[in-house]
């Protein structure tokens, strides 16, 4: 394992996983089950994301006795980049409904491969909690790396990244950059990037294929 790869968990060796991520990959997956694949896949890494939320102990009545057990003792902030993000909210927002969302719009200039901020909003007094920025795509890292600094100036301490795809190239970005900050992929892919900035071996452009504006479906042949 290479230095940048310390702060990344990914979980592609997982059958389940791995057979949703067959799926999502297909051309012949539409806009629905793109959805609900990103969606499913969120929550499995939910589950190792949040596992280091803080608890406190409540009493309660349950059926049989009076007890003490576990409940989260704060919420957290979901941060979407725009479009693509928004497919993995309704994911953690199933773990934890309580869990608060604000919003980042960046999109990347094609000649220079940079983001360009064009909203950010954040919900009252969030700093003080945990952020996850949520984008099914960590490829150039550049989009992840404007977040996690405009959470950083308003004062977030404690942020974590959750992808479908991770290349080495934006791994090894946040790492330099963000070495305080860990990653969450469901495919870790350390083969690098098109000359466009892609990840070839992935699912495409996500945000296109959850809202419908493109398609990779192979056009079919024309009836006679």
């Amino acid at each position: 394992m290479e230095e940048f790869e310390k702060n990344l968990t990914h979980f592609e060796n997982h059958p389940l996983v791995a057979h949703k991520i067959t799926k999502l990959c297909d051309i012949n997956t539409g806009s629905k089950g793109v959805a609900e694949i990103i969606t499913e896949l969120t929550v499995m890494m939910g589950y190792e994301a949040l596992k280091d939320l803080p608890t406190t102990d409540i009493e309660i009545e349950a059926p049989l006795t009076t007890m003490k057990s576990p409940v989260i003792e704060d919420s957290f902030t979901i941060v979407p980049i725009l479009r693509a993000g928004l497919g993995m909210v309704d994911g953690l927002k199933q773990l934890l409904p309580t869990a608060r969302v604000g919003h980042v719009g960046l999109y990347r200039d094609q000649k220079t491969l940079q983001p360009v901020k064009y909203y950010f909003k954040m919900p009252v007094n969030s700093e003080n909690y945990p952020a996850i920025i949520v984008d099914p795509a960590l490829a150039t890292g550049g989009s992840i790396d404007a977040t996690i600094n405009y959470l950083k100036e308003m004062g977030f301490k404690n942020i974590k990244v959750m992808c479908i795809f991770a290349s080495n190239v934006g791994v090894k970005l946040l790492y330099e950059h963000h070495p305080d900050v860990k990653i969450f992929a469901a495919k870790y892919i350390p083969t690098g990037l098109n000359e466009d900035g892609f990840i070839v071996t992935a699912a495409g452009d996500i945000g296109d294929r959850l809202n419908g504006t493109f398609g990779y479906t192979k056009a079919k042949p024309a009836r006679p």
